[in-house]
């Protein structure tokens, strides 16, 4: 990507989709409805969209040494330290290395997965069970981050093989992708709606959905909500993350959108997916922030949006032939 591209991927924008996802997620535990005190818990949407960074950011550490790797087989590792982490799959032959291993929080159980559960089960090599889950998506919106800074068709494959690491669903993979490449857009300061048309046929829609999303955007209604999202698949949280995106346009609105979003059939995966849109086209400042301030997981979640856009962007840790700028990255980070 040119110079100028890449200014243009804003750190605020990178940190309002991570941080816009969780907090979107933690509205749905709640349903929309937020607790006058207390921590804001996330859902398991989170947790393994953490992992995805981090095996994200591991992935390039190794390429930058190595100088081949299969990306995706980096994240699936991730996935298991998660699972070895949550003590539901074994830890036998896993090295749990790296910073995230050692964050508490990423040890409670916030909910399930069970296709990425099943995989990280069976034996290696085995198919992915034919999973619609919208855990295909929500785990993987930062990659849109990644789809921003690198060459298309690399991350593109990226994407799609991410989410068919555990859902085989074609739908699941299509609506992964098409999430990220609209993300993508927003963090690159460019509006997403002129590519909704191209979006919405590439994936199977309900009756109705592409004129409520492609024609005038009137006032939020539940009950077209729960129509375009009427279940927890990954195109379900896509176009009810969408349906919110075009109807709470004003950054000022976002607490509003989130909590709306949460009362849709499925809100942990419409609320992920509204917020990341949010985020990553208003920036992290227009995430309220009483909000954040009571966030479980804020402070790791922005370090790792941070860091992904870094290492994207000029690989602090170095590789075989640079010296690294930052001393700790590879530590942070192994390269495996």
């Amino acid at each position: 990507m040119a110079g100028e591209q890449v200014e243009q991927v804003t750190e605020a924008g990178a940190r309002g989709l991570v941080l816009g996802a969780a907090l979107g997620d933690a509205a749905g535990v709640v349903r929309g409805v937020w607790p006058e005190r207390g921590p804001l818990r996330v859902g398991v949407a989170t947790q393994l969209g953490a992992f995805t960074v981090e095996g994200l950011i591991r992935a390039s550490v190794r390429w930058s040494y190595k100088g081949i790797c299969h990306p995706p087989s980096v994240v699936r590792s991730a996935y298991w330290r998660w699972g070895v982490m949550q003590g539901v799959v074994p830890a036998q032959g896993v090295e749990l290395d790296g910073w995230l291993a050692e964050v508490p929080a990423l040890r409670e159980r916030r909910g399930s997965a069970p296709a990425t559960v099943a995989v990280l089960r069976a034996k290696y090599g085995s198919p992915a069970p034919q999973s619609r889950g919208a855990h295909a998506l929500t785990r993987g919106l930062a990659l849109g981050v990644a789809l921003a800074l690198g060459v298309r068709d690399r991350v593109e494959q990226i994407v799609r093989e991410t989410a068919a690491l555990t859902h085989g669903a074609p739908d699941a993979q299509e609506a992964a992708f098409r999430a990220a490449e609209l993300l993508a857009l927003c963090v690159a300061g460019e509006d997403p709606l002129p590519h909704l048309p191209a979006t919405l046929a590439a994936l199977p829609l309900p009756p109705g959905a592409a004129d409520l999303l492609l024609g005038p955007a009137g006032e939020p209604s539940a009950a077209e909500l729960a129509r375009l999202a009427p279940d927890a698949t990954a195109v379900s949280a896509l176009l009810g993350g969408l349906y919110v995106f075009t109807r709470f346009p004003r950054p000022q609105d976002v607490d509003a959108a989130l909590r709306f979003a949460a009362g849709a059939p499925d809100g942990c995966s419409v609320g992920t997916t509204a917020g990341a849109f949010l985020g990553a086209a208003h920036g992290v400042d227009a995430l309220p922030v009483a909000l954040l301030g009571r966030l479980e997981l804020a402070w790791e979640l922005d370090v790792l949006a941070r860091d992904l856009r870094r290492e994207m962007t000029g690989s602090p840790g170095g590789g075989e032939y640079v010296p690294a700028q930052d001393a700790y990255w590879t530590r942070r980070y192994p390269g495996h």
